[in-house]
């Protein structure tokens, strides 16, 4: 057998119209703020989606960000170069040279999948917004204007103090305190010069026992 439901309240007649007419006092009772853009910039947290910079250095042409775009808004050129071997009878290597890598803002949608996805750390956000274009053709971005914007991307945060050390910083400290112990230990093959007061203090000792050995007989 099912269990009886709960018994409800009864609900008064016009109980939604007063909820509503009461939180439409509490609004007009309070003050409101108008924010005076474009004369006073807004204060945009430091994760704010604005637009995407590139680091050129660090991208390799796997064309993963590309790949992974749901809008397909992202168009990368490259080319491949022969190096030379750094040793003598080497073999030779082939690299991956990029040639154009833009983004069309009209299509992309800020999901920032393009960023997360990068193994490199290529792509950054940064929170510049006005970049607004009177033709839809500019909002296309090229290389150098999107290496521009890492100019204001803005700089990490900073850890948390209660933190784990990161593991780079800890094995480089760790082999800093190594080498700097390494420098101020002595040289074993260096003649120190203990030697040398112990073996006038075992000198003076035996004399200073044959005097008294003299003075007894």
């Amino acid at each position: 057998m099912a269990a009886s439901l709960p018994p409800t309240r009864p609900r008064i007649p016009g109980s939604g119209l007063a909820k509503g007419l009461a939180v439409t006092l509490r609004t007009m009772t309070r003050k409101s703020v108008t924010e005076q853009y474009p004369d006073a910039q807004p204060e945009l947290p430091p994760r704010t989606r604005g637009v995407i910079g590139l680091f050129e250095e660090n991208c390799t042409v796997c064309m993963l960000c590309a790949r992974e775009c749901p809008d397909w808004c992202i168009y990368i050129d490259s080319h491949k170069e022969t190096v030379p071997p750094a040793a003598p009878g080497g073999r030779e290597r082939s690299r991956n040279v990029l040639d154009r890598f833009a983004i069309d803002f009209s299509l992309c949608m800020y999901c920032g999948i393009c960023i997360e996805v990068c193994p490199f750390d290529a792509l950054f956000w940064s929170p510049e917004f006005e970049y607004a274009e009177t033709d839809i053709r500019e909002l296309t971005h090229e290389r150098d204007k999107l290496r521009e914007w890492m100019w204001t991307v803005p700089a990490p945060p900073a850890l948390d103090p209660a933190a784990e050390e990161p593991k780079e910083i800890a094995a480089a400290r760790k082999t800093a305190e190594k080498l700097a112990a390494a420098q101020a230990a002595p040289d074993p093959t260096e003649p120190t010069e203990s030697t040398g007061s112990t073996d006038s203090t075992e000198s003076t000792g035996q004399t200073g026992t044959a005097g008294r050995q003299e003075g007894e007989s």
